[in-house]
């Protein structure tokens, strides 16, 4: 179906050039600072980029993963076959006088930072995302949320690009172009952190988002600063600091997965040096020198557990990259 990516890397490289490099361990671009190598690494920095070396791997037919924050994913030892394009692409545009007033970001944007623009111009709306570490990108895939908000409730449309049927079907690159489309909220199928593009994921992935629009709120920079602040008090208190990926696992109706952990009696289970957060169950901690494997014991210790004591299936939040 695709190409072998160890033939494919001169053909990249002489592309290229110096832009791509080989070998390259990821753990520097994770929240977690865990994560084995990539075979290659891409860095882009504006939507237009992301596209040209989206089609680009797509004519070539070789495996890919978009990188945004590195949060929210546990890349393994082994690393990851193919090429890890890191997204930083952080174009954002405000439309003041828009009803109501709208946001548009690249998707290597920092949600955090466009919550806190937003605030300085007095629009809110996004305040729940403030302290959240992630791309804008990664919280639309993931339908990323916290302190009530979430993706879905400010989405208005998505700019995407989509793999073509012909070019799936023949990877020699004689076939139609990559084409750019709109994603609207019905389209992106939003549920409990996820979306329709989290739900079909593959190794060589049919969608890109390049840019979201997102709606806002007029009001003050006084009244949104106050909101984030609070928030951001309640986040120190509650999450703990140091490497980890975030919340590991999903909520499930009408519990917490923290507590549900903390019950089992879990917290502070140490694997290597990987730790189930003292403060909040639903963290693993990377204490300095955990691996990838030492954290995906505890998730496994984390599931079996919580299974046996409630008759409940944990289900992961973070998504696991690379070869397992």
């Amino acid at each position: 179906m695709f190409v072998t990516p160890a033939l494919s890397f001169d053909s990249i490289a002489t592309s290229l050039g110096d832009r791509f490099q080989m070998d390259v361990p990821l753990a520097r671009y994770t929240t977690a600072q865990i994560g084995g190598p990539a075979d290659g690494l891409l860095i882009v920095h504006s939507a237009d980029d992301l596209a040209r070396m989206t089609a680009f791997l797509w004519e070539k037919g070789i495996p890919f993963f978009v990188f945004g924050a590195g949060s929210n994913i546990l890349v393994s030892d082994a690393g990851v076959r193919g090429v890890v394009v890191l997204n930083r692409a952080k174009k954002v545009f405000f439309d003041e006088e828009g009803n109501p007033p709208v946001v548009r970001a690249e998707s290597g944007a920092r949600i955090s930072v466009i919550a806190r623009k937003a605030a300085q111009r007095g629009l809110a709306g996004l305040e729940w995302a403030a302290g959240i570490p992630g791309t804008l990108g990664g919280a639309v895939v993931g339908n990323a949320g916290a302190h009530g908000g979430d993706i879905a409730g400010n989405f208005v449309v998505a700019e995407i690009l989509h793999l073509p049927i012909k070019m799936k079907e023949n990877w020699s690159g004689e076939a139609d172009l990559p084409t750019r489309e709109k994603y609207s909220k019905e389209k992106m199928a939003f549920a409990y952190r996820s979306s329709t593009i989290k739900r079909s994921r593959s190794n060589i992935p049919e969608t890109v988002i390049l840019t979201t629009t997102l709606s806002l709120e007029r009001s003050t920079p006084q009244i949104v600063n106050a909101r984030i602040k609070d928030f951001s008090s309640q986040r120190r208190s509650a999450q703990p600091p140091g490497a980890s990926m975030g919340s590991i696992f999903k909520n499930p109706p009408g519990d917490y997965a923290g507590r549900l952990i903390e019950a089992a009696g879990l917290k502070g289970l140490v694997v290597g040096d990987a730790e189930v957060s003292a403060l909040h169950a639903n963290f693993i901690i990377n204490r300095g020198n955990a691996t990838a494997l030492d954290i995906y014991h505890l998730i496994y210790e984390i599931k079996k557990t919580v299974l046996i004591k409630t008759g409940i299936e944990l289900e992961l939040e973070i998504e696991l990259v690379g070869e397992w």
